[in-house]
């Protein structure tokens, strides 16, 4: 039971009904959006047609949508993980940036020959130090004063990018680029492509196996266990034995981890760089995988697919039926309130009743 007050957005159910209930919301959400356009003029048969034939209509264009799924896996993931642990990690924006930032300077900086087998998980592992460091502040912060984890991720979101971009622009900008972005990285330390003439790399394999990583930390170890105790009621995870402050930097320290991935492997996939300002809003749309996948890893791979579906065949809507390229925001929006709405209907009853 949740302590008083507490919002759950992951209420307790099967797993069969999980499936159903975010299916559901991801149909309602599609009729919905097909319903806006036909009041706006589009057939919503073709506009939907011409997104399929964007996201799946090709070997290139499901290359496409893995890549674009990749690191919305890995912050999807990272929500999952703080919500398991009662907390919400709105701070996957700054953790992704200082991650990439710090993976792609530990690369340029590290000898150029040093080995390749070394010198990448080296440049890898200290970017997720950096996400680490900048989500466990949230939960020390949150832990030791009472401060709401989202004002802190919210403030330290916008610190993380203009950190980064003040380093970039001021002592590591590629020479003669008009850009703001570091200098290429050595060819060695770029991910090999899983498809030829696409930006998919082998950054996939990692974000899949950090899927079963999850899977197996809150099925099989004991703090796992300690993280669902936690974020089913604090109080009575404390009086059982479990070191509530610990986990709960732990927690958003892991999370800041996995969060970091997502702008560690577009450094060394997508980009082979790092770029000001490369993030879409990534961070943000991991919070609504987590939510569409109910915090489960099979359920945040999908969904990250589906999202990673949605922007990539939304140009290719435009171009062909004249939909605005932004519809899949609404489409994603929408689902977020279908899967919400219901749970904080039944939050406020609560609360009415007690």
């Amino acid at each position: 039971m949740k302590p008083k007050g507490t919002f759950n957005l992951f209420a307790r159910r099967k797993d069969w009904e999980s499936l159903w209930y975010s299916l559901l919301a991801i149909v309602f959400s599609f009729l919905l959006v097909a319903l806006i356009m036909l009041a706006m003029g589009y057939n919503p048969i073709n506009a939907y047609a011409a997104l399929f034939r964007g996201s799946f209509g090709s070997v290139y264009a499901i290359s496409l949508t893995l890549c674009r799924s990749v690191p919305l896996i890995f912050v999807g993931l990272a929500v999952g993980f703080a919500l398991k642990g009662g907390m919400f990690n709105i701070g996957g924006e700054g953790q992704l940036y200082m991650g990439g930032f710090t993976s792609a300077v530990t690369a340029l900086i590290l000898p150029q020959g040093m080995p390749v087998f070394i010198s990448l998980p080296l440049a890898i592992l200290a970017g997720m130090v950096a996400g680490m460091v900048w989500g466990g502040a949230i939960g020390l912060i949150k832990a030791k004063l009472q401060i709401n984890e989202v004002i802190v991720a919210i403030m330290l979101n916008y610190i993380a990018q203009l950190l980064t971009s003040f380093f970039v622009n001021k002592y590591f900008m590629a020479k003669g680029s008009m850009t703001p972005q570091t200098e290429i990285l050595p060819a060695g330390m770029q991910l090999p492509n899983i498809v030829a003439n696409s930006q998919l790399t082998t950054s996939l394999y990692i974000a899949l196996f950090m899927g079963v990583v999850y899977w197996f930390v809150f099925r099989h170890t004991v703090f796992g266990y300690e993280v669902n105790a936690l974020g089913n009621n604090p109080s009575a995870a404390g009086t059982g034995g479990v070191h509530t402050v610990r986990t709960t930097v732990l927690v958003m320290a892991f999370s800041g981890a996995l969060a970091s991935m997502a702008g560690i492997f577009e450094v060394f996939g997508t980009y082979g760089r790092f770029i000001d300002g490369f993030s879409p809003g990534i961070g943000f749309t991991g919070i609504a995988i987590a939510f569409i996948g109910q915090g489960k890893p099979l359920g945040i791979i999908l969904a990250a697919i589906l999202f990673g579906s949605l922007q990539a065949g939304a140009m290719q809507m435009s171009l062909m039926e004249g939909v605005s390229a932004h519809i899949d925001k609404v489409i994603q929006g929408l689902v977020i309130v279908f899967i919400a709405t219901p749970n904080f209907i039944r939050y406020l009853l609560n609360r009415k009743t007690r």
